[in-house]
């Protein structure tokens, strides 16, 4: 995790977030926030300090370049390495907004779709798809384009989209979508489920993106993807009453509930640092990773060796 308090010259080594020894060295540049942090390479080079969360890093590649690039991390919405961006900009770290965002709104109308206390009307949805699913949403992806994180920007700012269209065709009196598709007709509920699919296929290209970066990120995007094959099925194959199938919608809602708190469970791995929690959120590595393989090279080198890492 990342530490707010300046460097001083010192010999001892700290352990990091992720249980490797680092060894401090001298610097005159203040950490002044959370995931602002200096640390060795090859034992003459300083990474300049960041503002984003200082989780783990590699370490022992040949490129000074690629040694400073940091794991594949959902809590900044980066499914392989990348470089955090420049303190010149002085940005936060919006990919937990984003993700907060999207699991409110998600978990819901995952309660809704499930029946949850006999609750079927998603009307109440409509506000919180406007203003927090999608205008803030919209805004965190936004402002991942402004850190360089193309794959947050295109995903949030998407299912920001998502959340305002979704909340136009259900706002009573208004857009009237709805109504022109004759209400609960076959012709609304193949649109509906038109729209469904497609965004499981976006989902289905970001779930593609995620195979090499950790657990927590694949399943969010595993079991949103599942949600929409099943909301868009259960719409485009109604039950004998006209009405949208209801086993298939309440499978999507509970599969909904599951990306609602994974999605949860990564914007607290990107908001917990060492200067508001206690404990790190693992995230766990896929073993194909580059994070997983760099772990193992380390792990094979000599004692001697290791000690210089």
């Amino acid at each position: 995790m990342a530490t707010s308090a300046t460097m001083t010259p010192t010999t001892a080594n700290y352990v990091g977030a992720n249980g490797a020894s680092v060894v401090p060295v001298p610097s005159s540049v203040d950490g002044s926030g959370p995931g602002q942090h200096q640390h060795q390479h090859h034992q003459h080079h300083l990474h300049s300090p960041t503002t984003y969360n200082d989780h783990d890093h590699d370490h022992g590649h040949d490129s000074h370049r690629h040694d400073r690039r940091r794991p594949a991390f959902g809590g900044e919405f980066q499914p392989g390495p990348y470089m955090a961006p420049s303190t010149a900009r002085k940005f936060g770290n919006p990919a937990p907004l984003g993700l907060s965002a999207f699991a409110l709104t998600t978990f819901i109308l995952s309660l809704i779709n499930m029946r949850t206390r006999g609750v079927v009307a998603p009307n109440i949805v409509v506000a919180a798809a406007f203003g927090y699913g999608g205008l803030v949403q919209l805004l965190a992806g936004m402002w991942e384009m402004a850190v360089g994180n193309t794959f947050g920007a295109t995903a949030l700012s998407s299912y920001a989209g998502f959340w305002i269209s979704f909340a136009i065709i259900l706002t009573p009196g208004g857009f009237q979508i709805a109504q022109a598709l004759g209400g609960e007709s076959s012709q609304f509920l193949n649109s509906f489920g038109f729209f469904l699919m497609g965004w499981f296929i976006f989902t289905t290209i970001l779930l593609l993106c995620t195979l090499r970066s950790t657990v927590a990120f694949f399943t969010l995007f595993l079991w949103l993807d599942l949600a929409f094959l099943l909301l868009g099925a259960g719409y485009l194959n109604p039950g004998k009453n006209g009405a949208p199938r209801e086993s298939l919608i309440k499978a999507g809602g509970f599969f909904g509930l599951l990306a609602a708190f994974t999605a949860w469970y990564n914007a607290l791995a990107g908001l917990a640092d060492s200067s508001n929690s206690f404990f790190v959120i693992p995230v766990a590595h896929f073993p194909w990773s580059d994070k997983a393989q760099s772990n193992r090279r380390v792990d094979d080198r000599p004692k001697s060796e290791k000690a210089t890492v």
